[in-house]
């Protein structure tokens, strides 16, 4: 079975947890001891139902506040597919933990409360989705039982929502659902109160949709994580690169290039944890050995001739600022891209974006917390890379405080 990775976006009170609740509770994905303990809880807070957000929220400040603060992940699967689900904040001040759970995404939910329709966090996580590269969106139009289930006030939301996402470049597949997570219209099964919808259910949507045409199979990149000589009669001589494909197919007898010496050589073999392969593509993590003897250690990418990737010490991106600590002018900090880390200094602020808006802020002199902009970078040595919109894998990257070891920014190359 494939796996997909999918996070929930909105507004507080939107019901992004619930609808996660829902989703596993209505698939008979909740172990017997889960089903008991939010009995339990909901009845000492005196629901009238069992309050399927605890699911997910699980810190006790969450619970009290019935808000989501960090981003909880969920494994469920049904006979057509594996999931992984990142449940997301709503809070603007949140908006690097939304970052962070979208970033490995291929799919977005964003909910819609159908009383208030298109709103500014709402457009702020699709902005947020279309930066992540997102390509599928699913609008959850939910609470429609609070609005008699009316048409009219839904076909109003994605007429409002097509006009917004039109300024959007990345949002190519747009799906629009009425649901009601409370009562699980339109969720697991199709609803007998909205028979004007014609579309398919949530989770059927989610079983179905096409995603494995998104990862760069053209473009070959294998970044060295670790070079393997086991220390064997067996193994005497092996010498092999491991690590993960990050794109494109690599096979025996291709002519391949080192980076950062850019000595040539050939694929002699190719192994997973147990056997030989024919071939490997992305995201396989693989060990590969090659016809010739030349020096490749971690953080050195090997690539194929007929698609090379950029090589330069001033690079341009966007940034999502995670620290509390608001950017320093000149501040020198550890970048970590693939397996490779070098220095970097921020030598310019482009501009920010108002996240509410799309504005451009220009004539800034420094980031605060959860604030995203376009800058640029100066690096030690010379990076190898794609752009983010061509590879999410070798077109990432995270600045690190080298004093304090803190995550203080994740970065899109443009």
């Amino acid at each position: 079975m494939d796996l997909l990775r999918f996070t929930t976006a909105g507004s507080v009170d939107d019901g992004k947890s619930t609808l996660i609740g829902r989703l596993l509770y209505d698939s008979k994905s909740i172990f017997e001891d889960q089903l008991e303990a939010m009995e339990t809880s909901s009845a000492k807070k005196g629901d009238e139902n069992i309050n399927l957000a605890l699911l997910t929220d699980g810190l006790k400040a969450e619970r009290e506040q019935g808000i989501t603060i960090d981003v909880a992940y969920r494994y469920f699967a049904t006979p057509k597919r594996k999931f992984i689900i990142a449940d997301t904040p709503g809070h603007i001040q949140y908006t690097r933990n939304m970052v962070t759970g979208a970033s490995t995404a291929n799919l977005a939910i964003i909910l819609v409360d159908a009383r208030h329709g298109v709103i500014e966090q709402t457009k702020r996580h699709s902005f947020i989705a279309d930066l992540l590269r997102i390509q599928h969106v699913v609008v959850a139009v939910n609470k429609m039982d609070l609005v008699d289930y009316s048409e009219e006030t839904y076909n109003s939301i994605v007429q409002n929502y097509k006009e917004f996402s039109s300024r959007l470049s990345n949002l190519v597949d747009i799906t629009f659902i009425p649901i009601s997570a409370l009562n699980g219209d339109n969720v697991v099964d199709k609803s007998e109160n909205m028979d004007w919808y014609g579309g398919s259910s949530l989770l059927y949507h989610l079983e179905n949709v096409h995603v494995n045409s998104e990862e760069n199979h053209v473009d070959a990149r294998f970044p060295v994580q670790w070079v393997t000589r086991p220390q064997s009669e067996k193994w005497h001589d092996f010498r092999g690169y491991s690590g993960r494909v990050a794109g494109g197919v690599f096979k025996p007898g291709d002519t391949v290039i080192a980076y950062p010496s850019g000595f040539k050589t050939t694929i002699d073999k190719i192994y997973n944890a147990t056997d030989e392969l024919e071939k490997a593509f992305s995201p396989q993590s693989i060990t590969m050995t090659l016809k010739d003897e030349i020096d490749i250690s971690r953080g050195d990418m090997i690539v194929k001739e007929n698609s090379l990737p950029r090589i330069e010490q001033n690079l341009e991106a966007m940034v999502c600022w995670f620290s509390d600590r608001p950017t320093q002018p000149r501040t020198k900090l550890i970048l970590r891209h693939t397996t490779q880390e070098v220095q970097a200094l921020i030598t310019d602020f482009k501009y920010q974006v108002d996240v509410n808006t799309l504005h451009k802020i220009e004539n800034i002199d420094g980031l605060e917390m959860n604030q995203i902009a376009r800058i640029s970078l100066r690096t030690s040595k010379p990076l190898f890379y794609d752009s983010y919109r061509k590879n999410r894998t070798t077109g990432s990257f995270v600045l690190i405080d080298p004093n304090t070891n803190e995550t203080v920014a994740a970065g899109m190359l443009k």
